[in-house]
């Protein structure tokens, strides 16, 4: 008595109705194993591309809500002046060091300002970048993966052409996730 499942009207093997060995085992089962490879190494970069751009994303969003800290206080500080513009004081010396003191902060708060959205555009920018990189990443991937279906039904149907159209969507994949680094 054998080992193992046997199913009806098959021989042990390879072998076809005819008892002859289907030739496509061999260099599809090859092809699969690469593409599965390269499939693999596209999906982690996917998701590290992905991984980068929510960080840039949370990045620029600290960036805003620093920025808007500083608009806060340059207001905080452009009313102190107008204050100390405004009223009369018992010490006219006094007053006018605090103006100049809140001016020079209100100085200080503009050029922060500035350097603080620079910074939050240029972290815009690059997640912007990852994001369309890893939008042909995952074009990659699926065309990857389509060609693996494709070549698996070439080793059931034993048609060649299946396993030439699964391979011209791998190539696809391939190419496709290449393009990735031509995004700037």
């Amino acid at each position: 008595m054998s080992e193992g499942i046997e199913i009806p009207g098959h021989e042990h093997g390879h072998a076809g109705h005819g008892g002859e060995e289907n030739p496509l085992v061999l260099p599809v089962s090859l092809t699969m194993s690469i593409m599965a490879v390269v499939l693999a190494a596209v999906t982690l970069l996917v998701h590290r591309t992905s991984t980068h751009e929510l960080l840039l994303q949370a990045q620029a969003t600290d960036q805003w809500a620093y920025y808007q800290a500083k608009n806060i206080r340059l207001h905080e500080m452009e009313a102190n002046v107008d204050v100390f513009s405004t009223l009369s004081s018992k010490d006219a010396e006094k007053a006018e060091q605090m103006i100049q003191k809140y001016e020079k902060q209100v100085a200080k708060y503009e050029s922060d300002k500035e350097d603080i959205s620079e910074k939050a555009k240029e972290l815009e920018k690059e997640r912007d970048v990852l994001g369309r990189r890893a939008d042909r990443l995952e074009g990659g991937e699926v065309f990857l993966e389509v060609g693996l279906v494709i070549c698996s039904i070439s080793l059931l149907t034993k048609k060649k052409g299946f396993w030439l159209l699964g391979v011209l969507f791998g190539i696809a994949g391939i190419t496709v996730a290449a393009t990735a680094w031509l995004v700037h």
